[in-house]
C-alpha cells in the first residue's frame, strides 16, 4: 500500500505562499502527487502554481489500468504540456501576469513503478535503506554552470543567481518536460519538495528526518521544521510517498472472540 503525507509552509520571510501541493488516489493502486513553486510579481506565482495543480490532474484522470509504463509517461508529459499551455495563455491575456510561471514535479506511483515528470528546480528523491538519491535534474542557471565545469557543486549552493531557472511551466508557449519511469520497492520513500527545503537543508539531514521513528505526517513536519530552523527564507513544501510493506496477516486460533 502507498501512504502519502504533505505540508506546505509560507516560511519565515515571505508574505505569500506561492507553493502549491496536490495528492490524490487515482484508483487501481495508483497515487498522484504534485509540488509546484510559483514565480512572478503581483502574486502571479501563487496563481501559476495553483493552475498547475488544477490542470495536471485533469490530464491524468481515468487512466486505464492496462497502460504500459511508457504510455503512462506519455500521458504525464501530455498533462504537463497542456497545463503549460493553459498558464501561458492566461498570463498572455493579462498584463499583471505576463511572465508568470511555476516549477512542477509530479509523480504517478503504484507499488512497483513510478512515473516522474518535472520542470524547474523542485525535486524528487528516492530514499532506500540509508541512501537518498536525487532523481531529477534542476533546470537552473547554476546547474548548467556546474555541468559545464564553470563552478563546483559546493559553489552552486551559495551562488547569488541560484534561483534563476532555465525552464519553467507557463513562461513559454511550448516547453520540454523531463519524464522518467523508475522502479521502487516496499520500504522505499519518495520525497517531493520545493527548493525551500532542498536549498536550505543538507541531504543527510533530509535522510535523517525520513528515517526517524514516527508517522509519515511527523516526518513531513520534521522536514519543514528543518527548513525553518535553517532560516526559512522561502516557502517550503514537502510530500512524502511511502511504499509501505503490507501488514502481515494475523493468525487466528479459530476461537470466536
Amino acid at each position: 500500500m502507498l501512504k502519502v503525507a504533505y505540508l506546505s509552509d509560507v516560511g519565515l520571510v515571505r508574505a505569500v505562499n506561492e507553493d502549491s501541493a496536490f495528492v490524490q488516489e487515482q484508483g487501481d493502486g495508483w497515487s498522484l502527487a504534485i509540488v509546484a513553486d510559483g514565480m512572478g510579481g503581483h502574486q502571479a506565482g501563487d496563481v501559476a502554481s495553483r493552475m498547475a495543480i488544477e490542470w495536471i490532474p485533469r490530464g491524468l484522470q481515468s487512466l486505464e489500468s492496462a497502460l504500459t509504463g511508457e504510455q503512462r509517461a506519455e500521458r504525464m508529459r501530455a498533462a504537463i504540456e497542456a497545463a503549460n499551455g493553459k498558464i501561458f495563455e492566461f498570463a498572455s491575456e493579462r498584463e499583471h501576469y505576463h511572465g508568470m510561471g511555476t516549477t512542477v514535479v509530479a509523480v504517478l506511483a503504484s507499488r512497483d513503478h513510478a512515473v516522474i515528470g518535472h520542470i524547474g528546480d523542485s525535486r524528487a528523491y528516492r530514499v532506500r535503506d540509508e541512501q537518498i538519491e536525487l532523481l531529477t535534474e534542476d533546470h537552473s542557471l547554476v546547474n548548467e554552470l556546474v555541468k559545464n565545469g564553470q563552478i563546483t557543486r559546493e559553489e552552486a549552493e551559495h551562488h547569488p543567481r541560484r534561483n534563476v531557472l532555465t525552464r519553467a511551466l507557463g513562461t513559454e508557449s511550448s516547453i520540454e518536460v523531463d519524464v522518467q519511469e523508475i522502479s521502487w520497492q516496499p520500504g522505499d520513500v519518495l520525497l517531493l519538495c520545493s527548493d525551500g527545503l532542498s536549498g536550505l537543508v543538507e541531504r543527510h539531514r533530509m535522510l535523517q528526518a525520513i528515517r526517524t521513528e514516527g508517522t509519515l505526517e511527523d516526518k513531513v513536519r520534521l522536514l519543514v521544521e528543518e527548513a525553518l530552523s535553517a532560516g526559512g527564507d522561502d516557502n517550503v513544501t514537502v510530500i512524502l510517498i511511502e511504499n509501505a510493506a503490507e501488514p502481515e496477516a494475523v493468525q487466528s486460533d479459530g476461537e470466536a472472540g
